[in-house]
């Protein structure tokens, strides 16, 4: 109860404004509250104040007024109440809090669904459970959708599929971005085949949207059944703790097929899906910090894949210089740092906002900016599992890399790579088809490639990070980065291993003086110079402004065969 009278205080305050929801917002203010009292109305809800036509006359005047009603408050006061009470938004009021003020424009409020089966025909709510229309966030259009698990739990029938189909023909026809409030408990089964139609109709433009408009996904509810799947094509799924729950088969069919006993949030909530499964890239505590940070994260992207990368005001010198970085390093090779305190040394302000920060967390992605412009960031993290590469990082990385290009963002890579994890799990599992989809993205890129190696760049792991040998833009070394086929004391093993071990111990020594430092790789032009630390942001900013101009295209073909 304390989140939902937070939620109505932070209405009140973001919208001290006369909302229609008809339009749905109304520019001209004036005391609804006061003229509902004077006329015995009494059409305000949870904030947000219901424009009134009882000035307009009766007849169709009157009815618009009666739909209009019954579309602000969906499935009822007591359905409202018990939203509130499980510490979740409706649908409204989350749109409220995502665009600006008066921004939202709502389409198809009095659409209603077709179906007359199961008494069906007797409960046709205006809206048909879904809130669809366009607006602004942070200035830069938008097109969005907001299920209403107030309206039939807000499940998804003909109509409802429709009106969200509509809306992301809308966002692809103005090359706009589409975000989609999950809250559903899955089909309308009252209506059988038609409602499953309707999932594929969005799965169908998931398919032909993506890499044209960035798609985002926030399930703040219930997402079961076939309603996952369209999650899951879109770009970011991020998620509500202990409120929202994604899964192909609830707890009672696992329970029924495999008699595991398991709840609905250890089977697909927010901590299964961002640190066990990565279908989910963030989680946060309730709507509002969600919504909040989704706003935050709407920033960083473009708006189509041939629109300009957003550009933001920054005092942040590219010729900032920073000491700390010469430090950072121990002189021990196997001493972990972290390489997040790198990245926020080197971007704008410090700023990162990092993506699947809880999973695979050998491996650091993540947004920021270099002069106010959006970059996205790969980079080994040595602080887990030395910065090795496995099979979800590989997965991780591959699929962030081969957004970035779809949209145009640069990729600054930071190397500290001791190679692949060993193991017969990671063999079993796939490591070396799933490894392939980190090179095919690098290679496959044709953004600006910007690649920083920071110590380690070992064996084929070297050559998967963002090298040279793939079309590398700019590769640079610190005067720590050691790039070979493997460390020193396992290469004096395995090419002397026939000698005494104090042979061995000088061949180590041997092998590390002539390949444990960049220069065989700067003499060969495989890194384009070894840099200091300290002038890393400086060297890295020069580079993108440089490489804005960069023309690469791939040959012709129907599209590529990556190692899915």
């Amino acid at each position: 109860m304390q989140r939902a009278s937070r939620a109505r205080s932070l209405l009140r305050a973001r919208s001290n404004r006369t909302v229609s929801v008809g339009q749905c917002y109304s520019r001209k203010n004036f005391n609804l509250e006061k003229y509902n009292r004077k006329n015995g109305n009494n059409v305000s809800y949870q904030g947000i104040q219901i424009k009134n036509y009882a000035t307009l006359g009766t007849g169709f005047e009157d009815t618009l007024r009666e739909k209009t009603r019954e579309a602000g408050l969906g499935g009822g006061l007591d359905r409202i109440n018990a939203q509130h009470a499980k510490g979740k938004l409706t649908a409204r009021e989350r749109i409220l809090l995502l665009v600006d003020r008066g921004s939202f424009r709502e389409e198809g409020m009095f659409v209603e669904h077709r179906c007359n089966d199961f008494g069906m025909a007797a409960q046709k709510p205006p809206g048909d459970g879904v809130v669809t229309g366009s607006g602004t966030i942070n200035g830069r259009p938008v097109y969005l959708f907001s299920q209403d698990f107030t309206v039939f739990g807000g499940s998804l029938s003909e109509t409802h599929a429709a009106k969200i189909s509509k809306i992301m023909d809308k966002a692809m026809k103005l090359q706009v971005p589409i975000i989609g409030l999950n809250d559903s408990g899955g089909a309308r089964i009252q209506e059988g085949v038609d409602s499953l139609a309707g999932y594929a109709e969005v799965f169908q433009r998931n398919v032909m949207s993506s890499g044209v408009i960035p798609q985002i996904s926030l399930i703040m509810g219930p997402c079961a059944g076939g309603a996952v799947y369209s999650p899951a094509i879109t770009d970011f799924t991020f998620m509500v703790d202990n409120t929202s729950y994604m899964f192909v088969t609830g707890p009672n069919v696992v329970k029924t097929v495999t008699h595991e006993d398991i709840t609905s949030e250890q089977l697909g909530g927010s901590v299964t899906h961002t640190t066990k499964s990565g279908v989910a890239h963030l989680s946060f505590p309730n709507d509002i910090v969600a919504l909040s940070k989704l706003r935050d994260f709407y920033d960083y992207l473009p708006l189509s894949n041939k629109a300009p990368l957003p550009v933001r005001q920054t005092n942040d010198d590219r010729y900032r210089v920073e000491p700390s970085l010469d430090r950072i390093i121990s002189n021990d090779p196997n001493k972990p740092y972290d390489m997040l305190e790198v990245i926020k040394l080197i971007t704008d302000d410090g700023e990162f906002f990092e993506i699947s920060p809880n999973y695979a967390k050998n491996i650091v992605i993540g947004f920021s900016r270099m002069e106010g412009r959006t970059i996205g960031v790969v980079a080994n993290q040595p602080k887990e599992m030395a910065g090795c590469l496995d099979i979800n990082a590989s997965i991780k990385a591959a699929r962030f890399v081969r957004f970035l290009d779809a949209f145009n963002i640069p990729i600054l890579t930071f190397v500290d790579v001791p190679g692949f994890l060993p193991g017969k799990d990671q063999e079993w599992g796939g490591v070396i088809r799933n490894g392939a989809k980190l090179l095919y993205a690098y290679a496959e890129a044709t953004v600006p490639k910007v690649t920083v190696i920071t110590r380690k760049a070992y064996g084929g792991a070297y050559d998967v990070m963002s090298s040279k040998h793939l079309r590398g833009d700019q590769n640079y070394a610190w005067p720590s980065a050691e790039i070979a086929v493997m460390g020193s004391k396992g290469a004096a093993e395995i090419l002397f291993a026939k000698e005494s071990k104090e042979k061995i111990a000088e061949r180590e020594q041997e092998y590390k003086d002539k390949f444990a430092n960049p220069m065989p790789a700067a003499r060969r032009g495989f890194v384009d110079a070894i840099i200091s630390p300290r002038d890393t942001r400086r060297v890295i900013c020069e580079d993108l402004e440089m490489l804005r101009t960069k023309a690469v295209t791939n040959p012709w073909k129907k599209h590529g065969n990556i190692p899915l």
